[in-house]
């Protein structure tokens, strides 16, 4: 009975946000009721103790909830829960070049501000959730709230540690594949594991590996609104439209004036000139509708890629109190597909050799005698057509570690983990800038196209290899064209962890009340940054889009943390008190030394009632890709404040920031949870939080760079150096490297309810989760705006308001079940204001609610089962690149098999 009413208190002291543990811990009562001395041992502290009340909100997240969705990741998984963001996914960096990558960002705060553990330890594939392999995956803990003090640097929001099954045994083998009901997005996939005893059960060994391949989605427009954007009128009025095309860019050819304003004219395959086909309103660089095109067009919908884990421990107790283990884990990420197009502007010369007499009268009668300028898309070039991005993630990780005890309440581990992630990335098609310019501007000689500079013997600037470029009409590009004046940047980079630690946990005395827990520990983290190779053009600065530079650098931390957990009162059945704390001095190379900590307590009543609270401190050091990254590179349109217009084909720069200080969090958790013992299985909880952090670390979206220069300083268009600028004043490119922000605070609340009960031969779960945000203030030093309710996905920080999941789940022996719903709330597209001060028109938004339906069929060691996701096919809103808030696939059917014995 000892043991029974303890797990059932380890499993509802910890479920206070939006938690799952009390099913979870009912589940581990049934399971141990033959085995009366078996524990939950949760991780929300460092302090090991069954039963223990930890201040810190703590959700267990389980086999029903890694089941449900049939996710392809772990952290796609975890964006299922309310408390979760989707910042990046494959559906939400698709023309980026972290395309693929899928991270845990608790409370829409940024993925770095999550720290993710596997077993508890920190490793390189944190940073991509991919690298877990699912099938040995036995449950997720949640910290949802600040905890340096016991884990380190990063866990701002909180921690996710992945827990593995380790002590699996015989064989698990699956194979599934799943598809959209739009014929994209297909999805193949393979897993295995296995596991046995060793050495008369004294060892224990698993190994797991899974395959599986993304071939990702590129039909936008076989989907409403991802098309859209923000459209200016010519009363300055902002709207959100459907399909808004360039004018001034065109896959064919746009021809413009010399000041970028367009003609409304393109040039077809066949070299003739022809009206542009307009859409219902057309000012400036912009059109809605009609028969152009926008850069947005060619962007994935969804990242395809293909994945390979392979992931293996063993264990052995070389006494009865000293167990020894070592695991080694391999991963490998790839994709080769089309990125975006190029978007160049040149100057079309009058005797180009690739104008036609027809297309000569044609400009004539336009009334174009001279020079233009020519805005082109180039969808026509190499094999696939636009920029080609290919990328290899290799991680390879391994580490040792041991656990002990000695006497009767003492235990102690130490591990050391190393782990290196190196990346190869190339982007081909790219323009060579000086070879490209050459090779646009051909003329005849003798009838036949040669390269200006060639054309003349006397001129100093032959170039013999040069082969002219037809950019008049799509289609036109040579494939010698494409050899001389295209190439690719390569860059391979290395990212290498070190990380060591050791700890201390026992009941040292007691008092009136009960034991004393205390942790001790050191921790010790080596990171480094190494680049491998950078192409020799990238050196040269040669490219036009994107030129791979060399960026080295590494930082180590020194640490020593203790934790406390003191009872004050102890009245059997009716009250129990007891207070925690906890401090952490962290010395950085980078940086020098600062403490975080916390304190906390909680109060259970009649045993069905806890309340708690805790405040902390906490801390982010900047990693090692916010120091150190290499610069990257985006395309895309913004509205320019400065100028009170929008502007097409802006490229912006993004990379690391040596000069970045540490972050400091403050968090304030207040909350309790009621599990009512006259009713079984039934369980309620909330819980407040109050997040500040200052001196953030992060980058900004382009837009609000912009809009943060302008208020500013309105008479400074370059805005320190950040903004270059064409000589007609037009935005060329924009640098948004990492910087710290003054602040960044959220306020919210989490809710849980959950009930469990028995039918026929059996069972019934209704689980009720959600989260409120009151505000989510982003203060930039210039001036704060509330994110809250901004739910466009093109400002940074947006979330919805509400997020809501509620499933129900019934199960027997050889049937299950699942029905779930996700709500997402609404609210505004943008606070982005027009010329005219005005925001959007149509600048609301509409909630959105998803529902997945799932099922299994059991029979002997074979389980088939079949998903569908977002049932109803419900759209997206407006979307102008893409949204971590809602669903841009649509319904989704997925199936497979399972197979264990």
């Amino acid at each position: 009975m000892k043991s029974r009413h303890l797990l059932w208190y380890a499993g509802t002291a910890l479920s206070m946000t939006l938690s799952l543990a009390p099913a979870v811990a009912q589940e581990a009562v049934q399971a141990n009721e033959a085995a009366p001395d078996g524990d939950i041992v949760v991780t929300g502290s460092r302090i090991q103790r069954s039963g223990f009340d930890a201040p810190t909100p703590t959700t267990i997240v389980g086999e029903a909830e890694l089941r449900q969705g049939n996710r392809p990741s772990i952290a796609q998984v975890l964006n299922d829960m309310p408390q979760f963001r989707a910042t990046v996914t494959p559906t939400t960096t698709t023309g980026n070049t972290s395309s693929g990558v899928s991270t845990a960002d608790l409370r829409g705060l940024g993925g770095v501000r999550t720290l993710t553990l596997l077993n508890g330890h920190r490793f390189t594939g944190s940073n991509d959730l991919n690298t877990v392999p699912q099938n040995l995956i036995k449950r997720v803990d949640v910290v949802t709230g600040g905890a340096s003090a016991a884990w380190g640097s990063g866990a701002v929001a909180g921690v996710v540690n992945i827990i593995l099954d380790d002590e699996m045994e015989g064989w698990r083998i699956g194979a599934q594949t799943g598809i959209s009901s739009r014929s994209d997005a297909e999805r193949y996939g393979a897993d295995i594991a296995w596991g046995t005893n060793f050495a008369g059960d004294r060892g224990h060994f698993i190994i797991g590996a899974d395959y599986l391949q993304e071939k990702g989605a590129f039909g936008r427009k076989d989907r409403r609104n991802l098309e859209s954007g923000v459209f200016q009128r010519a009363d300055g009025q902002l709207i959100l439209a459907n399909d808004v095309n360039y004018t001034i860019l065109n896959r064919g050819g746009s021809i413009l004036r010399l000041n970028a304003t367009p003609y409304n004219l393109i040039f077809n395959p066949d070299g003739s000139v022809g009206p542009l086909p307009l859409g219902s309103e057309t000012v400036g660089q912009f059109t809605v509708g009609g028969g152009g095109q926008n850069i947005y067009d060619y962007v994935a919908v969804t990242s395809p890629y293909e994945r390979t884990n392979v992931y293996g421990r063993a264990t052995f107790d070389v006494t009865d109190s000293l167990k020894l283990w070592v695991d080694g884990s391999y991963n490998r990420m790839t994709s080769d597909y089309a990125f975006f197009p190029e978007t160049p502007v040149a100057v079309v010369m009058p005797d180009n050799a690739f104008l036609t007499q027809t297309a000569r009268n044609q400009l004539a009668a336009a009334g174009i005698a001279g020079p233009f300028v020519l805005g082109r898309i180039l969808d026509d070039v190499g094999p696939k057509k636009m920029l080609n991005f290919k990328f290899e993630r290799r991680n390879l990780e391994g580490a040792i570690g041991l656990e002990g005890s000695f006497g009767d309440s003492w235990g102690y581990n130490a591990y050391y983990d190393h782990g290196e992630l190196k990346s190869d990335q190339s982007l081909y098609n790219q323009r060579i800038a000086a070879r490209f310019n050459r090779a646009i501007d051909a003329v005849l000689v003798n009838g036949a196209p040669v390269c200006r500079v060639n054309a003349d013997a006397s001129t100093a600037n032959d170039d013999p290899a040069c082969a002219p470029i037809n950019l008049l009409g799509n289609g036109n590009i040579s494939a010698a064209a494409v050899a001389y004046a295209f190439g690719g940047t390569q860059l391979i980079y290395t990212t290498k962890l070190d990380a060591a630690g050791g700890s201390l946990h026992g009941q040292p005395f007691s008092t009136w009340a009960g034991p004393v827990d205390i942790a001790l520990g050191a921790d010790f983290r080596w990171e480094e940054l190494q680049t491998n190779f950078v192409d020799p053009l990238s050196l040269q600065k040669a490219f036009a889009t994107l030129n791979s530079s060399a960026t080295n650098g590494g930082f180590d931390v020194k640490e020593v943390f203790g934790e406390v957990n003191l009872p004050l009162l102890d009245i059997a059945d009716t009250v129990h008190l007891e207070v925690n704390g906890a401090a952490r001095y962290s010395d950085y190379s980078t940086s020098g030394g600062i403490w975080s900590w916390k304190t906390g307590g909680t109060l259970r009543l009649v045993n069905d009632v806890l309340l708690r609270a805790v405040y902390s401190r906490d801390i982010r050091s900047p990693s090692i890709t916010e120091y150190f990254l290499a610069r990257s590179t985006g395309i895309g349109n913004v509205q320019d404040p400065f100028v009170g217009a929008p502007q097409a084909n802006v490229v912006s720069y993004t990379g690391g920031n040596p000069n970045l200080t540490p972050e400091i969090s403050h968090t304030l958790t207040l909350g309790g949870s009621y599990s009512p013992h006259y009713v079984p299985g039934l369980s309620f909880s909330v819980d407040y939080y109050d997040i500040d952090i200052d001196n953030v670390i992060t980058t900004v979206t382009v837009q609000d760079t912009l809009n943060q220069c302008y208020a500013a300083n309105p008479n400074d268009p370059s805005c320190g150096g950040i903004i270059t600028r064409r000589p007609n004043g037009g935005i060329e490119s924009i640098s948004a490297t990492y910087r710290n922000l003054a602040s960044y605070s959220t306020r919210g609340i989490d809710m849980e309810a959950s009930y469990r009960f028995a039918v026929g031969q059996g069972r019934v779960t209704f689980r009720a989760l959600a989260n409120h945000i009151f505000e989510l203030l982003i203060d930039d030093g210039v001036r704060t705006k509330d994110v809250a309710g901004v739910v466009g996905g093109d400002t940074a920080f947006s979330t919805p308001e509400w997020r809501l999941t509620g499933a129900m789940t019934y199960e027997d022996e050889s049937f299950l079940a699942d029905l779930r719903a996700r709500y997402v709330d609404g609210g505004i597209y943008s606070t982005q204001v027009g010329p005219n001060g005005q925001q959007i028109l149509n600048n609301q938004v509409g909630a959105r609610t998803y529902v997945d339906l799932g099922l299994q069929f059991k029979t002997g060691p074979f389980t088939l089962f079949g998903n569908i996701n977002n049932l109803f096919d419900v759209d997206p809103p407006y979307v102008v690149y893409t949204n971590p808030n809602y669903d841009v696939i649509g319904r989704y059917f997925s199936a497979g098999v399972k197979l264990r014995f």
